[in-house]
């Protein structure tokens, strides 16, 4: 689940990004508004956890920037501005949460899976497609009631998958959420990811729609 951090302490900031990412976030990590701008016009996140006092162009601009133009990527406000007002102003203008520094670093990924829930209209914690139960807190993943071991990466995919299931995804839309601007992805690597997958789950799980992309699906070829 690929996340963009706007944050410009240094301290805070790193500190964010690699908690997050032990609970398998892939995070993105800006230090200033303009650059906020340019990274969401640019690419597609599942979700955005926002400082308010930035450098350049102040936080509440930028959330209202994105919710002008009909952005609804998830918001999680996370700032020391503890005045009921900020509050309200943050909330009115678009932002889905709102935490307060110093914060639990648990509590802030446990928000981030909620809004995005939420975002995909799946208020339940588990994802569950055919015989495939996924659990995003915990990363784990069972097939018939069976646990199946996968590596972060293809988690990582069959957790986006999932989360559009019966949808057809272009190769475009998940890297994206799978890879951040720092890795480095080799040409087949989803094709390797998808593959393993099939593999481990069964090789109808996933269905290739050519020259478009692939799909989660628990419905035969052909329906």
């Amino acid at each position: 689940m690929r996340i963009l951090l706007v944050e410009d302490d240094t301290l805070l900031g790193d500190g964010l990004q690699a908690g997050l990412a032990q609970s398998g976030f892939t995070v993105d990590w800006v230090r200033d508004g303009e650059a906020a701008v340019a990274a969401l016009a640019a690419e597609g996140f599942a979700a955005l956890v926002l400082d308010l006092g930035l450098p350049k162009r102040d936080g509440l601009s930028v959330l209202r920037w994105l919710r002008e133009r009909r952005d609804a990527t998830p918001v999680l406000i996370l700032t020391a501005r503890d005045r009921v007002e900020d509050k309200v102003q943050g909330l009115d203008l678009g932002a889905d949460d709102y935490v307060l520094k110093p914060f639990d670093l648990d509590e802030v990924a446990a928000r981030l899976r909620a809004l995005v829930r939420r975002a995909h209209g799946r208020p339940e914690p588990l994802l569950t497609l055919g015989t495939i139960e996924l659990n995003p807190a915990a990363r784990t993943v069972t097939c018939g009631g069976q646990g199946v071991e996968l590596t972060g990466r293809e988690f990582d995919l069959l957790h986006v998958l999932m989360q559009n299931a019966e949808r057809v995804l272009t190769r475009r839309a998940l890297e994206e959420q799978l890879y951040s601007w720092n890795d480095a992805v080799d040409s087949n690597a989803l094709e390797v990811h998808i593959h393993h997958l099939r593999r481990k789950l069964g090789s109808e799980f996933i269905r290739t729609v050519r020259g478009v992309g692939y799909m989660a699906t628990v419905q035969p070829a052909g329906a």
